[in-house]
């Protein structure tokens, strides 16, 4: 079993919902960035995703659009975030996801960056632009150090191509919530009981539910049998941030969510 899916399993044997928060690599700023992914490690944190600041972050919506142009504009680039996490290796106990756009990736180098990531201790990646038909390369980059490319899914994906992901996914599968950018919506939209469903009927790996939370009351809408083993969120974490409020106290909403 994948570290990464082990991290939800764990959560789960607790009867309590996985917790993922994501945060763009430096932000609110770079003095403050690793303070804050500490006290989400702290606060309950099962996995952090870290964003990759891209020029054209075509998934996100302006929250985290504006957290990776702010992170370009202070000079965070790839290798800094490889390098930073390296020097904290080992003072997180949450796994470790890097969550980024291909160009990066490649200007990096596949095969070096699945080599630094995994000895600076990174556990996975999404990469919301790189489609399971063109995945062949990344994904055995990072299966050869033993990092997971998480399967990313939503409610335009067929169960026959939910298929082909599950066929070859590890650590956990991320259901968006809807077609669109990330961001702060007030309910879940009508379509995700489907695709909740459609995802539980195919992958055996974890569900992780994202774009679009902002407080575990969301997720009563949904039937228990259906409802995610993971929660992911991070336009209302980063908004929250930014308003000069603790991470920690975002946290304690969900940190008493049951699964």
């Amino acid at each position: 079993m994948h570290i990464l899916e082990q991290k939800v399993r764990a959560a789960q044997s607790n009867g309590r919902l996985a917790l993922i928060p994501f945060v763009t690599a430096g932000f609110p700023s770079e003095d403050r960035y690793w303070d804050v992914l500490c006290e989400l490690d702290s606060s309950g944190a099962d996995i952090i995703e870290i964003g990759v600041p891209f020029s054209d972050p075509v998934a996100d919506g302006p929250v985290v659009e504006q957290a990776s142009h702010d992170a370009l504009a202070a000079g965070v680039t790839l290798r800094g975030i490889m390098q930073t996490i390296f020097r904290h290796k080992g003072e997180l106990k949450a796994g470790l996801v890097l969550m980024g756009y291909m160009n990066p990736f490649l200007q990096y180098g596949l095969e070096r960056f699945a080599r630094d990531a995994a000895e600076a201790g990174v556990h996975g990646c999404i990469v919301p632009d790189l489609p399971i038909d063109e995945s062949d390369g990344m994904r055995a980059a990072l299966k050869a150090h033993g990092l997971a490319l998480i399967a990313l899914v939503g409610p335009n994906t067929s169960k026959e191509r939910m298929q082909l992901y599950a066929d070859v996914s590890e650590g956990y599968v991320y259901v968006v919530s809807v077609m669109g950018t990330t961001g702060e919506r007030g309910a879940l939209p009508p379509e995700v009981p489907d695709v909740l469903a459609r995802a539980r009927s195919v992958f055996s790996l974890p569900i992780a539910l994202g774009f679009g939370l902002k407080n575990p009351r969301q997720l009563d809408a949904l039937p228990r049998e259906l409802r995610p083993d993971a929660a992911v969120f991070g336009s209302s974490l980063l908004r929250h941030i930014s308003a000069g409020r603790a991470p920690a106290e975002f946290m304690a909403a969900w940190t008493g969510a049951e699964s």
